[in-house]
């Protein structure tokens, strides 16, 4: 059955085997610490969450909660449960956004390493080709603090939330779902102040000892797409990769 109102031309993508960081059998739990001081509030404009950050600093593993807390656009939420119910109904009847969600944060900090690191070749098969060209230009301007931020390990991750999905049909009568994802990051990349205007900073001390080291928090945002067309691999590749005012 055709979704008529849905239709429209959609840029073709050449699929990857990013599929394998979308099950949640490669889930990464997040560590029991015992938690020390809480960080400031910082309110970002997403549902209110905690999270863990871990740091070995000192040599010992310390547990800093950091809290974040906002509201979320109720008209974006009701929107994506509609298209959440169509994924299932016309293309994938076992899609939960749920593993869907994790399996993103494993590509997301697996990629933003390698951009890090500018492992480009390494980005084959995870995103699209010609995103990766793109890539390699923006990165070759950017200098090395720039590039550390770009970078986000799975503790670092604070928050993440689907900020939007689109089913389209090509002219051709390909079916692609596109599902963006945003992304709070922590980030101890030393950054010129006015090069990240809107950028959350505050400390975390670090087992109450010495200077508190200053993190900044930051965001991400990465979309993926899947072609469902009958005997294309079910495969979701990234064809989106923007990082604030670092990467857009």
């Amino acid at each position: 059955m055709a979704l008529p109102m849905l239709r429209g031309c959609y840029r073709s993508r050449p699929p990857s085997v990013l599929i394998r960081f979308l099950k949640p059998d490669h889930v990464v739990q997040p560590q029991s610490n015992k938690t020390t001081r809480l960080a400031p509030t910082l309110s970002v404009g997403v549902v209110s969450t905690v999270r863990s950050y871990i740091s070995d600093r000192g040599g010992g593993k310390q547990n800093q909660k950091v809290v974040v807390v906002g509201i979320p656009n109720p008209f974006i939420w009701f929107r994506t449960r509609i298209y959440y119910f169509l994924i299932r109904v016309y293309f994938d009847k076992e899609f939960k956004i749920e593993e869907f969600t994790e399996g993103s944060k494993q590509a997301f900090s697996h990629v933003s390493r390698l951009l890090s690191g500018s492992q480009f070749e390494s980005l084959e098969g995870l995103v699209a080709k010609d995103l990766i060209a793109k890539l390699e230009e923006k990165c070759a301007l950017l200098p090395p603090s720039h590039l550390q931020a770009l970078s986000a390990d799975p503790e670092d991750l604070m928050y993440t939330t689907p900020g939007d999905v689109g089913i389209c049909y090509d002219d051709d009568g390909r079916k692609f779902v596109s599902i963006l994802m945003r992304y709070w990051y922590l980030t101890s990349a030393r950054l010129p102040e006015e090069s990240l205007e809107g950028t959350r900073i505050f400390q975390v001390a670090i087992g109450g000892e010495g200077e508190p080291e200053t993190k900044r928090l930051l965001t991400a945002n990465y979309e993926f797409q899947r072609e469902f067309t009958k005997g294309v691999p079910p495969d979701w590749t990234i064809t989106r990769i923007e990082h604030s005012k670092l990467l857009d």
